[in-house]
């Protein structure tokens, strides 16, 4: 894949899609492009924050602890972000993220992130409103967890 397909990968991430195609294609440019395999780990919770991952292939499981073993909480599919979190927060991973389906991830360093961010307030706008959503959906699975931790 070269830097126009990624380019084109980005703009099918909906935080993304309306940044100039030209600063798709900067921002392509300077990440990387990385091959998971089944199983692998791209991150562990606690782990400093360094890396935004937009998902191009595949799927990334979002795992949690409950009763000390690994379960999946979520599952993010092609053209979804993960990681912006913990990079936002300047905190560490909340989350262990596993790579499942032959992922493919293009890895976007933080200060390449925040730097698009500070500099595109449509972008910022749109990372609001997914965070917002992550903020829901996280706060409903949190319930589910306790309930079943409880049971």
């Amino acid at each position: 894949m070269d830097v126009f397909q990624e380019a084109e990968g980005l703009q099918q991430v909906p935080m993304f899609n309306k940044l100039d195609p030209a600063k798709l294609k900067l921002l392509a440019f300077t990440s990387e492009a990385v091959s998971w395999k089944d199983g692998e780990l791209l991150c562990r919770i606690n782990e400093p924050s360094n890396t935004v991952f937009v998902i191009l292939e595949g799927a990334v499981e979002i795992l949690g602890t409950v009763r000390g073993e690994n379960v999946v909480l979520f599952t993010k599919a092609r053209h979804e972000l993960v990681g912006e979190m913990a990079v936002l927060s300047n905190a560490p991973r909340s989350a262990t993220l596993r790579a499942k389906d032959n992922l493919r991830t293009l890895n976007i360093s933080n200060d390449a992130f925040l730097k698009l961010l500070t500099e595109n307030s449509t972008v910022s706008l749109n990372v609001m409103k997914q965070l917002s959503d992550k903020l829901a959906l996280s706060t409903r699975a949190l319930e589910v967890v306790k309930t079943e931790a409880l049971a």
